[in-house]
């Protein structure tokens, strides 16, 4: 797959995340362009986690036969944001209908402001106690396929490129 088919199957995803933010909530696009924009974030970091998680494991350090654990510093160094496990997106992606998911995502974006100042008090989190929670279910499984796992570069910029037309009501689908 090229970039641009890349950049064409994440497109069609953040489309079906308008879409269901459309016909499924109370929102109006300039309402629920925040909280797509956030799982965005948390979709984008978890993605860049990954890219390079592989890497900084196969380089830690070793005494005796323990392996050092994952920091911060480590992902710091590879411009990510280390995630601790419960602040992954898999896991959101995973969470059964009984769990309420607009708290565990208010627990994980509260998990990466714990461990980066920059982000403290920006990343939304009331905006999801507000949609019904088979909503953002939906939204979840819409960002969590295998093109936003994978490319990370493409990510970058059909956000980029296409969120702000996404968000626009107006704009034919």
């Amino acid at each position: 797959m090229t970039q641009l088919e890349h950049i064409e199957a994440i497109e069609k995803h953040l489309r079906g995340a308008a879409d269901t933010m459309r016909a499924n909530s109370n929102y109006a696009s300039n309402e629920y362009f925040l909280p797509v924009m956030g799982l965005v974030f948390f979709r984008h970091a978890y993605s860049r986690y990954l890219a390079v998680k592989d890497g900084i494991e196969a380089n830690l350090p070793i005494r005796g036969v323990k392996t050092r654990g994952l920091t911060k510093e480590d992902f710091s160094r590879q411009s990510a944001i280390f995630l601790q496990p419960r602040a992954q997106f898999d896991h959101l992606g995973a969470l059964p209908d009984s769990e309420y998911r607009a708290r565990a995502i208010n627990e994980e974006m509260e998990s990466i402001e714990g461990d980066y100042d920059i982000v403290r008090s920006v990343l939304p989190k009331s905006e999801y106690q507000e949609l019904d929670d088979d909503v953002l279910g939906q939204l979840l499984q819409t960002l969590n396929p295998d093109e936003m796992t994978k490319y990370t570069e493409s990510l970058t910029q059909a956000r980029d490129l296409l969120l702000p037309r996404l968000m626009n009501e107006e704009v034919a689908l």
